[in-house]
């Protein structure tokens, strides 16, 4: 079985959506909470359905997001 997920580096995160915006799953939202700069940063609301795509690491222009692909043994 494999699990997919992206960490996002709230501080570096400047909350520009770019990020949500183009996620095809639609898994990534921005956070309740700001970050010491006092912008919203992006969080992952969904950790079901992201599919490691890549296209919100590709986009972030603060290269503040790493995807992850594990396979996980069940």
């Amino acid at each position: 079985m494999r699990r997919d997920f992206v960490k996002i580096d709230e501080e570096r995160c400047k909350g520009c959506g770019l990020c949500i915006n183009f996620c095809p799953k639609k898994v990534l939202s921005f956070s309740d909470k700001f970050n010491s700069k006092g912008y919203r940063p992006a969080q992952q609301h969904d950790l079901d359905n992201c599919i490691g795509c890549g296209f919100c690491y590709m986009m972030c222009p603060d290269t503040a997001i790493t995807v992850y692909k594990e396979t996980v043994e069940v």
